[in-house]
Order: C-alpha cells, then structure tokens, then sequence
C-alpha cells in the first residue's frame, strides 16, 4: 500500500513496503519522447550518483533499484529531523555540531566530484548525529572548482534567508569543510562568485 509523503510538479514521493519512492511524473503536454527523455536521464543520473556517494562512505539513503520505464528510484527511508524545520531550535552546542558536519559532508561529497545542486536544509535530514543529504535530482558529477563553489554559495543563501537568527551557522559549516582537499581553493572562488552576485544586484 502506497503512502503519500509529498506530491511536487516534477515527482511523487511515497512509501512502499517500508521503502522510498521517488516517481517521476509524466507530462500530457510533452511530446512523448521528450517526455520520456526528461523523465528517463535525472531518475538514472540520481540513481547512479546516490549510488556511487553510498559506496564513497556518504551518509545518503541506500538505493536499491531503478525503473526505466516507470521512472521510479527505490531507496532507503530516511527518518530523522528535516533541518529546515528543527535547526534553529536546537541548543548551541548541538548546533553546532550539526553545522560542522554539514560540513564535513559536502567536503566528502565535492571530494568525489560530486555537485548537489540544491544544498538546502530542505534536503539535510539528522539521524542518529548523522547527517543524511537528500535528494539529488539536480546533482552532477564535475572537477570543477567553480561548481563546488556555486553549490557552497547556494547553501550560503539558503542559510541566511531560512535560520538568520544564528549568523554563524555558515562559518561553522566553514570549519567542517576544512576536511576537503581543495578547501583554500574552493573559498577563494566562492568569494569571487559572490562578488558577481552582488555586482548583478546593483547593476540590475
């Protein structure tokens, strides 16, 4: 029996004997092959990429299978707090904690060239002082220093727009990227892509 957890415009997501769902939803407006192409390449990029952070030691949900012509990655249930929702209420040393190994875990992630894509707290899930990353249908692989340093500013902005009442959370999360191999390279881009972000905003 099927339990709806989440209906978005691109997939559903639900339990199934005790296992994630994630289908991708069919588009009627869509020629049929671009329909099938659109729905086809990010259900096996995101496969393959949850697969390839598991193996690598990530902490990610476990992928058991996929389905080409439903559209569908089968994967591990993930139950713990969003922290979207419970970050800002936990005690400073918990907050801490969590932020550094946030960290640590996009240090791992961008060491196996591995890109999210959108690194929020939406799709952050603490278990068992672990942190699980979620959700990887924007995720890519690349070498590119530029692309990690993207996905750092995306987190960056995602931080300060949802738990602004703790500023240091994002320096924290700082620390624990200190574990990654291109750390002082990585930082030095990310402050160069900000500067293009705020030169955008004042010459728009």
């Amino acid at each position: 029996m099927k339990k709806i957890l989440y209906s978005g415009a691109e997939a559903h997501l639900y339990l199934e004997d005790d296992k994630l769902v994630k289908e991708r939803i069919s588009k009627g407006y869509r020629h049929k092959f671009i329909d099938n192409m659109k729905r086809k390449y990010p259900t096996r990029r995101e496969f393959k990429i949850l697969t390839r952070a598991h193996k690598m030691g990530m902490d990610v949900p476990e992928v058991f299978e996929v389905d080409d012509n439903e559209m569908k990655v089968v994967m591990e249930f993930v139950k713990g707090d969003v922290l979207k929702e419970t970050l800002d209420s936990y005690e400073k040393k918990k907050r801490e904690e969590v932020c550094k190994k946030i960290g640590e875990q996009v240090a791992k992630m961008h060491d196996d060239n591995i890109i999210h894509g959108d690194l929020t707290t939406s799709n952050m899930i603490l278990k068992d002082d672990k942190v699980f990353f979620i959700d990887f249908g924007l995720g890519f692989i690349s070498h590119k220093i530029e692309d990690k340093a993207v996905d750092l500013h995306l987190l960056r902005q995602a931080m300060e727009s949802k738990h602004f009442k703790h500023a240091d959370n994002f320096d924290l999360v700082l620390k624990g990227y200190k574990k990654s191999s291109n750390y002082g390279e990585t930082l030095d881009r990310l402050e160069k892509v900000e500067k293009r972000g705020r030169y955008k905003r004042k010459t728009s």
